[in-house]
């Protein structure tokens, strides 16, 4: 079992940028690939960025590909992800989740396939 612990949200001004880090307890992290999803106001979560096991494979909703970079550092047990450019529809609590992967290098963007799940983190992108 895992815990998942995100940080680093907050109230940025369009065009700007955030480092969420998802810090990741019990269980070491390699074990897991880690996905990043996004819930708006009166909207259903949504998968933001995904990370292989061994970071060498990432996935991101076209939406943000360009702008957002997610990595990994194993020996932490944390995953990161860059935020730059951010626009207001960027808005959203950002959840860090785990999923359980007997691959290495495999990623996968559903959400029924995450086990383990943080609390969020909210990301405020004003215009």
């Amino acid at each position: 079992q895992v815990q998942l612990v995100e940080s680093g949200g907050g109230l940025v001004h369009s065009g700007g940028s955030l480092r969420l880090s998802c810090a990741a307890s019990g269980r070491t992290s390699s074990t897991y690939q880690m996905g990043w999803f996004r819930q708006a106001p009166g909207k259903e979560r949504e998968f933001v960025a995904a990370i292989s096991r061994n970071g060498d494979s990432t996935d991101y909703t076209d939406s943000v590909k360009g702008r957002f970079s997610f990595s990994r550092d194993n020996a932490k047990n944390t995953v990161y992800l860059q935020m730059n450019s951010l626009k207001p529809e960027d808005t959203a609590v950002y959840f860090c989740a785990a999923a359980s992967s007997l691959f290495l290098n495999t990623v996968f963007a559903t959400q029924s396939l995450y086990t383990y799940w943080g609390q969020g983190t909210q990301v405020t992108v004003s215009s």
